[in-house]
């Protein structure tokens, strides 16, 4: 049975609201996806400013965290009516929404001070109630609970729409942080496996806010004019998360504003070109060094399929080409899809996914116990005609 379901994706670029309408047939690995209609609905610099006040341990507050979590719950919403009207598709119609949130504070690792968890916000019940539609959220709790870091959870979605029985490929997602999903040719999902590689486009764009008042660098054109400092990369290279072993996650936590402060006050001598030269080379450095140490070993890889913000950065991507002669690289447009819709369409898998009473992590990519069903799931106040309950198939 076909649905029409709205995902919905905030990542830590902060760059706005993804909306992807997609119509999907079956569930498990007879999952098929086709791309109706999508956008994004950029945030007000006002707004960022607020999330990232969220984001911070130093500015942030209870009644800061509480008020953002249900005003971002109106703006999915909004973007939910939005991509449906451009789409001339009525909310009737929607089957369901699956809604990533807004993550502020992801701690993947237990600590003597904090326990190991996650919290994305975006109030669902905002969404159900102004949409009419049943909402599936909080995707990343049920994996923590079952012993995992709650990321990456898009390896899943990768492997339904990606796995090849004659290539082993590599799916780089380049966001705020970047990660990636390896799928060995003929493999199964025992065989996928997946982490976060470091920063992706956070640090990039945080230098362009900060030294061009640009929100990030355009086609990569400003680090195209700059010359690489590698001897101040090999020194980021020291950071203590590269040296350790998948499965790992990430986030604004290690690589965000106080990380990107520090550069910019210890390298305030290099020109603004040399600095966003420098710290993309850092992005591709660390990804093609984490395929180097625990991708290459493990699986033959023939080609790098890359998505996200990133993905649009030539100068990047050249990068990457230069650090990783031996394989191919595309970006998802190459082989038709949407770099920037990638995201946004994986959440309305795992929606679906949830609905059929499917597990959806992967054990492999996230540390978890076991596979587990993701997602809580809120209804609308009265009640949602479309929500149908299938009970558990076959994956």
């Amino acid at each position: 049975m076909e649905k029409l379901v709205v995902g919905l994706m905030s990542g830590t670029s902060l760059d706005g609201i993804d909306a992807a309408l997609v119509k999907i047939s079956d569930f498990g690995i007879s999952t098929k996806v086709e791309l109706i209609h999508f956008n994004t609905f950029p945030f007000t610099e006002e707004l960022k400013k607020e999330i990232l006040q969220c984001m911070d341990i130093h500015t942030s507050s209870v009644a800061l965290l509480t008020s953002m979590n249900f005003k971002l719950g109106s703006l999915f919403a909004e973007a939910v009516k939005k991509v449906c009207r451009e789409a001339d598709v009525p909310l009737t119609r929607i089957d369901a929404i699956g809604s990533h949130g807004q993550t502020v504070y992801h701690l993947p690792i237990q600590s003597d001070e904090y326990a190991k968890s996650t919290l994305q916000i975006g109030e669902p019940a905002i969404i159900a109630y102004e949409t009419g539609v049943t909402v599936i959220s909080n995707f990343r709790a049920m994996d923590m609970a079952a012993g995992g870091e709650g990321a990456p959870l898009v390896p899943y979605t990768d492997y339904l729409i990606y796995q090849s029985q004659s290539k082993g490929r590599a799916l780089q997602n380049i966001g705020g942080i970047g990660n990636v999903t390896v799928l060995p040719k003929g493999g199964t999902l025992d065989h996928l496996y997946a982490f976060d590689t470091g920063p992706g486009n956070m640090v990039i764009d945080e230098v362009c806010r900060k030294r061009l008042g640009l929100s990030y660098d355009p086609n990569g054109e400003w680090a195209s004019n700059g010359k690489v400092n590698k001897q101040i990369v090999d020194l980021w290279m020291k950071e203590e998360y590269f040296d350790l072993s998948p499965p790992k996650s990430t986030g604004r936590e290690l690589f965000g504003t106080h990380f990107t402060e520090k550069i910019l006050k210890e390298y305030n001598d290099l020109s603004n070109e040399d600095l966003i030269a420098t710290v993309t080379y850092f992005t591709a450095y660390s990804i093609a060094d984490a395929y180097k140490r625990y991708v290459f070993p493990n699986a033959h890889i023939d080609e790098m399929i890359v998505g996200g913000g990133g993905s649009y950065n030539h100068t990047l991507i050249r990068m990457l080409k230069e650090l990783l002669p031996n394989i191919a690289i595309y970006i998802q447009e190459d082989i038709g899809y949407s770099s920037d819709a990638k995201e946004a369409i994986a959440f309305s898998i795992l929606a679906n996914e949830t609905i059929h009473q499917q597990y959806s992590n992967v054990p492999r990519a996230t540390g978890s116990k076991e596979q587990v069903i993701l997602g809580s799931i809120t209804l609308p106040p009265n009640g949602d005609p479309n929500f149908i309950y299938k009970g558990r198939g076959q994956l």
